[in-house]
């Protein structure tokens, strides 16, 4: 009988962590948009929380992959984990009134050390990955993976507009920071035989190696850009508060169920492709889920009732699962093991970050067009990224798995 990947342990000692890191870093997402909007009341303060996450990942993010490849991938991840710990802890001191000075100034410093730590978790979490796991469980382990991450999604945003809700944002993150704690000792806990560290290879030298590969990929170059703008111009969640003050009229509660939404829909499918995995017209998924996600973007931005965002948010979710699924499969089937953390890194800076910029972007045209029409307006900027993407790239329209096993 062929297994499934959780009998590995180690595979799901390293679940674990993932879904204790997702908690830890989503509920500080929602209450701190929560606190930044209720300080301010301006949705472009929203975007610059984006910004002020993204340009750290940035900087960091080659230099991460770098690391995990040549050195210990488990510790990487911790440190990262050490880093979440102090920005929650920051963020507490900020919620109590015991740091001098502007508290909207700290919330953008917090924020930028959680975008540090950032860069480093994706490349640890899918070297770790590639080590556990033999290629034949990949496709039906993205699966498991990424139903574990939504869970994240979904469970972070709602405990997080909850305790805001119910006992105040100082609670809300000391509980994050807990969850940051926990998910550090469920890596030291991790199983697993790491390679000797590769000496001898300069850093720009071996960063440059990584960008080589990317950029002279066609299939992972174009998936990995249909993700980036997509994100870019589709990343209305970051405008949640606003719509929830302005047009919903309801309390931290209701955007933690807004925030969660996206992730129900996402684990679900999840849920199914672990069981079901997509075997045929890979390419054909991955392009189709993207456009529905533009469509959902479209009417959420209409939407004037609660519950009918909230649907049109969870099936955007369900295509946004799907394409993740998608595009988690080939990037590991791609990239060679020696490359995985820098792959990883590079993959963020496209994808990773652009939730960030995504974020930035979406404050950005509020501003400018009001809320509404900025929503909309990038939902169909998702639908042209997807028709330009399937005309320049007919490799990706018409793939197959199999052509990569």
């Amino acid at each position: 009988m062929k297994k499934t990947p959780l009998i590995n342990r180690a595979f799901a000692e390293l679940l674990a962590f993932r879904i204790l890191i997702v908690l830890s870093y989503q509920m500080v997402a929602v209450i701190v948009g929560w606190h930044i909007y209720e300080l301010t009341h301006d949705p472009l303060a929203l975007g610059l929380l984006g910004l002020a996450e993204a340009i750290p990942y940035f900087c960091c993010a080659l230099f991460a992959g770098y690391a995990v490849d040549h050195h210990s991938r488990r510790m990487f991840a911790v440190m990262a984990c050490v880093l979440l710990v102090i920005n929650s802890a920051a963020l507490v001191a900020v919620s109590m009134g015991l740091l001098p000075g502007d508290a909207t100034h700290w919330i953008y410093a917090s924020i930028m050390l959680n975008g540090a730590a950032r860069a480093f978790i994706g490349p640890s979490y899918n070297a770790l990955f590639a080590l556990i796991l033999p290629r034949a469980q990949y496709a039906r382990a993205s699966g498991v993976s990424s139903s574990v991450f939504q869970i994240g999604l979904v469970l972070g945003p709602a405990l997080g507009g909850v305790l805001v809700g119910v006992t105040g944002k100082t609670v809300a993150y000391s509980v994050a920071t807990v969850f940051a704690i926990i998910a550090a000792i469920a890596l030291l806990l991790l199983r697993v035989k790491e390679p000797p560290s590769a000496a001898g290879i300069p850093v720009f030298t071996s960063i440059y190696e990584g960008l080589r590969f990317v950029f002279s990929n066609p299939l992972m170059l174009s998936a990995m850009s249909l993700d980036m703008f997509a994100v870019l111009f589709g990343g209305a969640v970051s405008m949640l508060p606003v719509f929830i003050h302005e047009i919903y009229h309801y309390g931290a509660e209701g955007l933690g169920v807004l925030r969660a939404s996206p992730a129900v829909g996402a684990m679900l499918v999840g849920l199914v492709l672990a069981k079901h995995p997509v075997n045929r017209h890979a390419g054909r998924w991955l392009l189709g889920s993207v456009a529905g996600f533009g469509v959902c973007i479209i009417g959420f931005g209409l939407s004037q009732n609660f519950w009918l965002a909230g649907l049109l948010l969870m099936l955007s979710g369900v295509f946004d699962g799907i394409s993740v699924v998608m595009r988690t499969t080939i990037y590991q089937l791609i990239t060679p093991d020696s490359m995985r953390g820098r792959i990883s890194a590079i993959n963020g800076i496209f994808i990773g970050s652009s939730n960030e910029l995504g974020a930035f972007e979406s404050g950005v045209m509020a501003r400018l067009m009001g809320l509404t029409p900025s929503v909309v307006f990038g939902g169909v900027m998702t639908l042209l990224v997807v028709g330009v993407v399937a005309k320049v790239s007919p490799r990706l329209r018409r793939l197959e798995l199999r052509e990569l096993h």
